[in-house]
């Protein structure tokens, strides 16, 4: 094999020391403070390094990312799975050195890692998932203490933290305890329908216990509820600085899709991301709102031309089969880790298996009949992250024909298939219509 980088070092990152190797040189240690990670750069620049390779480890190469970069070198993140030490003794030595000349021969690739602005967005946006978990966590605290006193509340009502339970619980926490009280609070819709089942639902067995901890699942749950408020005003700055004043903003007069749950409360959100990506819009595709196509440009950013085709981005984010085949046998291979991308594009697929109006739909219910609910997802979510990156890269236009024509053409594909049979077997087609006139 031929060397193509000359001036190529390899570094390994750890908690409290950092490896770097240059070929020629002894490999050095450098402490994970910030002077000795500025130290690093400068033996790393008086030493003519052109490059560098480190692991993505956790959050620990960050920091060093940016500094190394600050010196003008040409950094690389690459996949730890590609790294991976050849059997025997495994030392942090060994494998700065390992990727030094993995690097210097060109056997690593570059992981995707977005500009500044959209790494801000980016972590708004994971610490507001993050909230939302630990919210639905005191959600079933908060069932929980309702169930220990025997009120059965979320067996009445679709959920206990909407509008209606929430005014009940805090009502019970203020001291009331009147079934009939306590049910008219609940909206009208409700009430129209099923009030004796609320009034029976809330007549409970009071206990001190169980008040105390619905009174702190309740606390936990506005506290992750003001964060989540927190986040969200953070999100509209990250967008408003990507959507400058010099970006055209198309007129958005038609009505936006809805979005269904953790809405955030972000004033003109589409407006934004049509500012962003210069009036291209991505909720004209099917299971895409503005929520998580603000989650797909947070992990993505705004340049998908990043990736050569649609089939490159598809497997980066881990919807495309892997092949790991050996002699006769011939499995798929199944990754540990993919992009968080991935799966908004599954939690988008999952919601369109049950459209009645919708191919794709249409197309991912066949392949859940052959082979289960899971295949069909992850068939349906690389089908709609396909259609996203020819959106914003060809610039191609998606036009939503419905079941009826998608079914039409899998009935004309039948009819070529059985033609293409007959015809090898000496055999000839003919039509029920054209025999029925004969």
């Amino acid at each position: 094999m031929k060397k193509i980088r000359a001036h190529a070092a390899g570094i390994d990152i750890g908690a409290k020391k950092v490896y770097v190797c240059i070929e020629g040189q002894p490999v050095k240690g450098f402490d994970t403070f910030t002077e000795d990670l500025e130290a690093l750069g400068v033996y790393l620049v008086a030493h003519g390094i052109e490059t560098v390779a480190m692991e993505a480890t956790g959050v620990y190469w960050v920091i060093l990312f940016d500094i190394l970069a600050s010196y003008g070198l040409d950094v690389w993140l690459v996949d730890g799975a590609s790294t991976k030490q050849v059997p025997g003794r495994k030392t942090d030595v060994k494998d700065c050195q390992w990727i030094q000349q993995l690097h210097s021969y060109g056997l690593l690739n570059k992981c995707f890692i977005p500009d500044i602005l959209v790494q801000e967005l980016r972590a708004y946006q994971r610490l507001r998932e993050d909230h939302i978990r630990s919210g639905a966590m005191h959600i079933s605290h908060m069932q929980k203490a309702l169930i220990l006193m025997n009120i059965r509340l979320k067996e009445v009502i679709s959920q206990i933290h909407g509008a209606s339970g929430m005014r009940i619980i805090r009502a019970i926490l203020s001291g009331e305890r009147n079934a009939e009280k306590l049910a008219l609070l609940c909206d009208q819709r409700i009430l129209k329908t099923k009030k004796e089942w609320v009034v029976k639902s809330l007549k409970g067995h009071y206990s001190e216990a169980a008040l105390f901890e619905l009174d702190q699942a309740l606390a936990c749950y506005d506290f992750y509820g003001q964060q989540i408020a927190m986040c969200d005003r953070k999100l509209e700055e990250g967008l408003k600085k990507m959507s400058t004043d010099s970006t055209p903003r198309p007129s958005t007069k038609k009505a936006r899709k809805a979005i269904r749950h953790n809405r955030p409360a972000i004033e003109n959100m589409g407006e934004h991301l049509l500012g962003i990506f210069e009036g291209k819009d991505a909720t004209v595709l099917p299971g895409i709102s503005d929520y998580n196509w603000m989650q797909l440009l947070s992990e993505v950013g705004t340049d998908l031309g990043k990736w050569k085709s649609e089939k490159h981005f598809t497997s980066w984010l881990g919807l495309a089969p892997k092949q790991h085949n050996s002699g006769k046998m011939k499995r798929n291979y199944k990754p540990k880790g993919a992009p968080r991308a991935g799966l908004i594009f599954k939690q988008a697929a999952a919601g369109l298996l049950n459209s009645k109006h919708i191919a794709l739909g249409a197309f991912g219910r066949k392949i859940r009949a052959k082979k289960g609910g899971l295949v069909a997802i992850k068939a349906v979510a690389r089908k709609l992250a396909e259609l996203y990156w020819k959106l914003f890269v060809k610039g191609l236009e998606y036009v939503e024909n419905g079941i009826q024509k998608y079914q039409e053409k899998m009935l004309l594909n039948k009819q070529k298939a059985v033609t293409k049979m007959a015809q090898e077997l000496g055999l000839e087609v003919i039509s029920v219509k054209t025999q029925a006139a004969v």
